[in-house]
């Protein structure tokens, strides 16, 4: 037996500690995994696309003619489908958490040389990357059932980069709300009062429509101006100021959502 080999039975050589992975390496593997995992959980992609499917088909030919008699209903509650589709899909992420934050995988990952917060990037740019799948999809349903956007090509890349930020902004809320639950049933549960929002925003019908109390807490939350800049984009009419506040509010609840979920993480998987 060697030198070396006697000192370290003895525990008098300390192994060398593997290297962080650098780059986005970990960010790659912790994607893959995610990805992977939304591959074999086939139901929950599946009910994300369904359910806004279901929801578009039933406001346009239920309540669609009661709202507007002359068919043109679809064009306007299309792009708040859109954003429940997103709503709905990124809910995922605050459950897929939570579970990871409590089945133990969190024990392992912590002994391996990668960044921690690779696990919610993961997790994140994998149900950005799911949702806008099956945004796709809700739209070319939408086409077959009446749905007429009237964009040149920058309205529809200005209305998909508009999506795409949304979606990033509402799945890393959930993420930090997955952090936060005490359990998967409790993310659930705090998630859906964020998919209740579009409801209380001009997704359905104008906001002036409303009752003037819920009026102002339509104009004034971050859904209505999202939705009034998609639908602008999609159908050429004027942005006015709503593109600003939608890109405001995005990026405001974003930086705010990855400072919580950083807090928490760093707080919860370290004591672990």
């Amino acid at each position: 037996m060697s030198t070396a080999s006697i000192l370290h039975a003895r525990g008098d050589i300390t192994p060398p500690l593997r290297p962080l992975l650098r780059g986005i390496r970990a960010e790659s593997i912790f994607l893959k995994r995610s990805l992977l995992l939304s591959m074999r959980d086939g139901e929950s992609l599946l009910m994300a696309i369904m359910l806004p499917v279901l929801l578009m088909l039933l406001f346009t030919f239920v309540f669609g003619g009661a709202i507007d008699p002359s068919g043109g209903y679809v064009d306007y509650v299309v792009p708040g489908i859109i954003l429940l589709c997103a709503g709905f899909g990124a809910s995922s992420t605050a459950v897929n958490v939570a579970n990871d934050m409590r089945n133990g995988i969190i024990d392992r990952f912590r002994t391996m040389p990668l960044r921690a917060g690779a696990v919610l990037t993961g997790h994140v740019i994998a149900s950005l990357a799911r949702n806008l799948v099956a945004t796709a999809i809700v739209i070319a349903g939408a086409l077959l059932v009446g749905f007429r956007p009237q964009a040149e090509l920058w309205g529809w890349i200005g209305a998909t980069l508009m999506i795409a930020l949304y979606i990033l902004t509402i799945t890393y809320l959930f993420a930090a709300i997955g952090l936060a639950a005490s359990s998967a049933e409790a993310a659930n549960g705090f998630g859906f009062i964020i998919l209740f929002v579009p409801y209380l925003s001009s997704a359905f019908v104008p906001v002036d429509t409303m009752p003037e109390w819920l009026r102002w807490i339509a104009e004034n939350q971050p859904v209505t101006p999202i939705i009034e800049t998609v639908r602008a984009l999609l159908f050429g009419t004027p942005l006015g100021d709503s593109a600003l506040w939608a890109v405001g509010w995005c990026l405001g609840i974003l930086a705010f959502s990855i400072a919580w979920g950083a807090r928490l993480f760093r707080r919860k998987a370290g004591r672990r």
